[in-house]
């Protein structure tokens, strides 16, 4: 079996563009997220899957220059283009996992891959489904190729598809589900990047380490000492798929 985490990133993020090249520290925020990925012991593989637009050439560029694997296809059709990464590179374990989460941590990406291989054998497995305890910014989807493959050829939903998963938990009578928690709910953290907001306080968090291999724990723990901090992004609303 070949575990592959794919890593869906773009310049033309509609609330905060080309974040995923902003700096974090002295690193773009891309460079902090691969770093933390590569740390889990349980992948073989990641790749950045961006877009074939003219503005991702930047992305491709980076990839190229920091050694990372990088595949490009549809801006909108995100299904599919996870669907031919994973074929590219001969996955047959699929790991989601975006490009607007510098805190992602490698301990839960381990986690969520056992809880997926831990019998009885499932199709999905998630953080965030039917409910998510972890922070926001932390989350991790495991699927087979079968199961992405049974997705790409069925999900007909133009919406659902520029969210790559949404035909899996949707459809439990067609896979077999299962959700990776946390015993205490931390769901009000919100540690993704999606407005300046949520830059500047992972930026913050970032400015209390020394080094880059803190976990989430570890974060969890500054918020002890600064509790005011939840109130940079608490007024961000999520976007919601309905």
């Amino acid at each position: 079996m070949k575990t592959v985490v794919i890593v869906q990133a773009r310049m033309g993020s509609t609330r905060l563009p080309g974040k995923v090249l902003l700096p974090i520290g002295d690193r773009p925020m891309l460079a902090h997220v691969m770093q933390r990925i590569e740390r889990a012991s349980s992948v073989d593989a990641v790749v950045v899957a961006t877009t074939t637009k003219p503005a991702d050439d930047v992305l491709a560029e980076a990839c190229s220059s920091q050694g990372w694997l990088c595949f490009r296809g549809d801006e909108d059709d995100l299904l599919d283009r996870y669907y031919r990464a994973a074929l590219a590179y001969d996955a047959t374990v699929v790991v989601r996992v975006t490009s607007d989460c510098p805190l992602i941590d490698p301990g839960i990406i381990d986690a969520v891959i056992r809880c997926f291989h831990r019998p009885p054998a499932v199709d999905f497995c998630c953080t965030s489904v039917p409910t998510r305890s972890f922070p926001r910014g932390l989350g991790v989807e495991v699927m087979t190729m079968a199961a992405l493959a049974t997705a790409w050829q069925r999900d007909k939903d133009p919406a659902f598809r520029e969210h790559v998963t949404p035909y899996l938990y949707r459809n439990p009578d067609q896979f077999r589900l299962r959700c990776y928690s946390h015993g205490t709910d931390h769901s009000d953290h919100r540690w993704t990047v999606d407005t300046r907001e949520d830059l500047a306080l992972v930026r913050k968090i970032y400015a209390q380490f020394d080094h880059t291999n803190f976990d989430w724990l570890d974060v969890l723990g500054l918020f002890d000492e600064h509790p005011e901090w939840m109130q940079i992004n608490q007024h961000i609303q999520q976007k919601i798929l309905l």
